[in-house]
């Protein structure tokens, strides 16, 4: 893949637009977080990122971590990307990210929430990449498997469904309720009403 040169004019204005979404905070939480899970999962211990946002995506550039990540949150013989190498050539790298993504979207991350494998590996938009590792886990904390290490209060919860089961008795009592939405006479009167075709009576 060829090295893309300095941007300019429209171009740079975008890309400053996008660096500018990219959130430091938010870098230390999934830090923490990953290395907590991913030290979890039995293998050697992932390395700590230099900070900032070219060493958060150089961190991750490769896909090891991400695949470790998310073979973490999956049972022991259930881990989705079976085999994760560390490779110094830019198509494996590229493969790995993209087991990774595939993966994430399996695990029942929205499609539309899932950063493209350039975003990462060009860090074109690590914004979007923070969103996609923000999303998983708040869904890994929500799943309640047991599977999640670290503070659940990191990620903001997902909500959850509800779902309630009305009796057929019940649901006939619903149906003579006059709802108050629909609006009530409750209170109304004729007095001091004139019949029709008759004048008003200002006084």
């Amino acid at each position: 893949m060829a090295n893309r040169g300095p941007s300019y004019g429209l171009s740079r204005e975008v890309q400053q637009k996008i660096d500018r979404q990219y959130d430091p905070e938010l870098e230390q939480v999934l830090v923490r977080w990953i290395l907590e899970q991913c030290g979890s999962d039995g293998g050697s211990a992932v390395a700590q990122p230099a900070p900032g946002r070219d060493g958060f995506q150089q961190w991750l550039k490769d896909g090891t971590v991400l695949c470790r990540l998310i073979n973490s949150l999956h049972p022991r013989g259930q881990a989705p990307v079976a085999k994760i190498q560390a490779s110094a050539m830019a198509f494996k790298q590229m493969e790995q990210i993209s087991q990774f993504l595939q993966a994430a979207e399996r695990y029942g991350i929205a499609a539309t929430d899932i950063f493209q494998t350039v975003d990462l590996w060009e860090g074109k938009n690590m914004a979007c990449v923070q969103r996609t590792l923000m999303n998983l886990g708040s869904l890994a904390v929500a799943k309640g498997d047991g599977l999640f290490v670290g503070d659940p209060n990191w990620f903001p919860r997902k909500s959850q469904e509800n779902r309630r089961v009305f009796s057929e008795d019940k649901l006939k009592e619903g149906q003579s309720v006059i709802g108050l939405q629909m609006g009530t006479n409750r209170g109304a009167s004729q007095a001091g009403m004139t019949g029709y075709g008759m004048p008003r009576q200002i006084l």
